[in-house]
């Protein structure tokens, strides 16, 4: 495909220019919208009839008439600049400086939809990522190059979560580069704000870089959030040798503006509205992770989605769940509790944990250690339920302690301040104490000598 120009438009639409125009033109291709005044705005070819163009203009039409807006199609997709400046900024959802920064120019174009990595050259991930979060680092751990998404439903803390991941998260190497890239898609202006003071006042704010796109911003800005987060992190990762973490929230925002221009494009619709075409779509976004031999860096990616009715079973969960290495489910009965995070430990799982932990990357007895919590908490979970059936006096001894141990576990493990960061060391030392509650004998899935080593003397 090769530029060409159109002055003047059949009609305005709302975020939409429909144009009397549609040969030599492709769909998703880049238009440079041209207002009467001189300014230039970004659009894209969202749908083709035989003889109109449908374009969306990211920023909206204000100002926009029907016979002064110049339409010049560019022939390529959108190409985004990326630079190791960026690094300590925040930009919006196009990829324009929010922080009142200069513009980046000097960089290299990236198309923003990627390429596949080849599966013959990605490398297993292996090692330990820290983020500060007990029932995270010690029970459901991520590794440099996983994916791993964070299911939560309406009223829960998702934010807070990943607020707390992109201000505590790094790697137990000192001397390797780091970074921290947070896509926020859809928030409200509370949210947003929320993220951009948590951001200046975090220690590693020079190491991390926000997107960020608002609710009120057009449904294709939505879609492009997530891959300028993806293609800045593809070049600091591949390019520059560092490991980056990406955090994208909100992707049900995200699935919802694939619905809407699936609607709006007239496709046939599939599972509750959705386009037939999701699990393809988020698959390219989900597979942008990962680590390649012969390359430094990694792309570690956390995407935060919210469960509509807190429904697992629901397509955005569904098919995120087929593609991520593991979920951390939030619990809104541990939320009314008032435990930060309600980190749901018993649906949540890691792939990829068993290779990111042990001797050399966190502790020798962190498997064991991590397996006889999970097993000890779903105990105390099966005798809470007997409990509230033939009531806590009728239990036996064996029970009561793993009621105790359930109760102490929630309150001391789970549970953190949004302040607080704690070290793997201190993670597992925690876990260590909390075992006290349980009779020694109980402690069948460590060994006589993990047991000696670690276990908290009187």
């Amino acid at each position: 495909m090769s530029e060409r120009n159109v002055l003047g438009v059949q009609s305005i639409e709302g975020p939409i220019v429909i144009v009397e125009a549609s040969r030599g033109i492709g769909l998703g291709e880049m238009v440079e919208v041209s207002l009467a005044q001189g300014e230039v705005r970004l659009g894209k070819v969202l749908r083709l009839t035989k003889e109109l163009c449908f374009i969306q203009v990211f920023g909206g039409t204000k100002n926009l008439s029907s016979r002064g807006t110049g339409l010049r199609f560019l022939g390529k997709p959108f190409l985004f600049t990326v630079s190791e400046d960026m690094l300590g900024r925040i930009f919006d959802g196009k990829g324009e400086p929010l922080d009142g920064g200069p513009r980046v120019y000097k960089g290299e174009s990236r198309n923003v939809n990627g390429f596949a990595i080849n599966p013959t050259v990605r490398e297993y991930p292996e090692e330990f990522i820290q983020t500060g979060i007990s029932a995270i680092d010690g029970l459901n751990s991520i590794t440099r190059g996983q994916k791993i998404a964070v299911f939560s439903g309406a009223g829960l803390p998702h934010n807070r979560v990943a607020a707390q991941i992109l201000r505590q998260a790094k790697i137990l190497e000192a001397e390797e580069s780091f970074a921290v890239i947070l896509g926020g898609i859809g928030l409200k202006k509370e949210e947003a704000h929320f993220f951009m003071e948590s951001f200046r006042c975090s220690e590693q704010v020079l190491k991390s870089v926000m997107f960020l796109n608002l609710a009120e911003d057009p449904p294709e800005e939505r879609v492009l959030t997530p891959r300028l987060a993806l293609t800045l992190a593809e070049y600091l990762a591949f390019d520059k040798g560092m490991h980056v973490l990406v955090i994208l929230t909100d992707m049900s925002n995200y699935c919802q503006s694939l619905r809407e221009i699936s609607s709006f494009r007239q496709e046939l619709p599939s599972r509750k509205g959705y386009p037939g075409y999701m699990y393809t779509d988020l698959a390219s976004i989900y597979e942008r992770t990962g680590r390649i031999k012969g390359k430094s860096g990694s792309i570690t990616q956390i995407p935060v989605l919210t469960m509509p009715n807190m429904d697992i079973t629901h397509p955005i969960p569904d098919l995120t769940g087929y593609i991520t290495e593991g979920q951390i489910v939030l619990s809104l009965a541990l939320h009314q509790r008032g435990i930060y995070p309600p980190v749901d430990i018993l649906p949540s799982l890691s792939r990829l944990m068993k290779d990111g932990i042990g001797e050399g990357k966190t502790r020798k007895d962190h498997v064991n250690l991590s397996s006889q919590l999970y097993s000890a908490y779903a105990r105390s979970k099966d005798v809470a339920s007997l409990a509230s059936i033939i009531g806590e006096e009728e239990l036996g001894p064996i029970d009561k302690s793993y009621l105790d141990f359930g109760r102490v576990f929630e309150e001391e493990f789970i549970n953190q301040d949004f302040r607080e960061s704690r070290a793997i060391e201190e993670t597992l030392k925690r876990g260590w104490q909390i075992l006290k509650a349980l009779p020694k004998k109980e402690l069948n899935r460590l060994t006589k000598e993990e047991i000696e080593e670690y276990y908290p003397k009187e």
